[in-house]
């Protein structure tokens, strides 16, 4: 009886181990069922971001092809303002060099003449047109013009009547143009004639000798 009860205490005690057995084996059957849809699920999303990635990467192929081909036209572009730019330039230079010779040629024209050649010439062309040219000469005793005592001279153009003081140089300066004027007050206080016109004639005239006619009155012709 006693081994009856014992055998009946394994059997039960057998029947909750099998019981736990299928139990978890249960746990364990969904277990993985849960793991495997887990993992089919991300499988998918890793397929969908391996699709999403390729599709990027061809977006980006795309735009990086279109940007290659538009710096292959910057460059076209480039070079061609480039060779447009380089024939302008050596067009300016060409044009720069011809006005350089033709300078020189005019420098060496007035070379061959003596200012006081040139103011004969000009003395016959106004000559032609009924104005007449005259060179007065006055000694400064007391220095007004050039600070010192010296013989002062000075063309004089009578036009209608009245005097017009020219001064010819190869070059004129600021300080020519302030001796013209200073030549214009002594002809007015020695002669009683107030010049009409004041005019400096030369091939060349700086810049300050410019500004200095305009604020003096005087007029510069340098196309002689």
């Amino acid at each position: 009886e006693d081994m009856a009860k014992s055998f009946e205490r394994q059997d039960r005690r057998m029947s909750r181990f099998e019981e736990e057995i299928v139990k978890l084996r249960e746990d364990m059957v969904k277990g993985f069922e849960r793991h495997d849809r887990t993992l089919e699920k991300h499988s998918a999303e890793i397929a969908k971001l391996r699709e999403d990635m390729l599709k990027g990467f061809e977006r980006h192929d795309r735009i990086l092809e279109k940007h290659s081909m538009e710096i292959a036209r910057l460059r076209e572009d480039m070079l061609e303002g480039f060779r447009r730019h380089d024939e302008l330039l050596k067009r300016h230079g060409d044009e720069l060099a011809r006005l350089r010779r033709h300078l020189d040629a005019l420098g060496a024209r007035w070379g061959l003449m003596s200012e006081e050649a040139f103011r004969e010439g000009l003395r016959a062309v106004l000559g032609e047109t009924g104005i007449r040219v005259e060179r007065w000469e006055y000694f400064d005793g007391e220095g007004y013009v050039h600070g010192y005592p010296s013989v002062v001279e000075v063309d004089v153009a009578v036009v209608d009547g009245q005097p017009v003081l020219v001064e010819v140089k190869s070059h004129i300066r600021r300080s020519d143009v302030y001796e013209l004027k200073r030549k214009a007050e002594l002809y007015e206080r020695v002669t009683g004639r107030k010049p009409t016109k004041l005019m400096v004639v030369s091939p060349y005239i700086e810049d300050g000798a410019l500004e200095a006619c305009k604020r003096l009155g005087v007029e510069p012709y340098t196309k002689v």
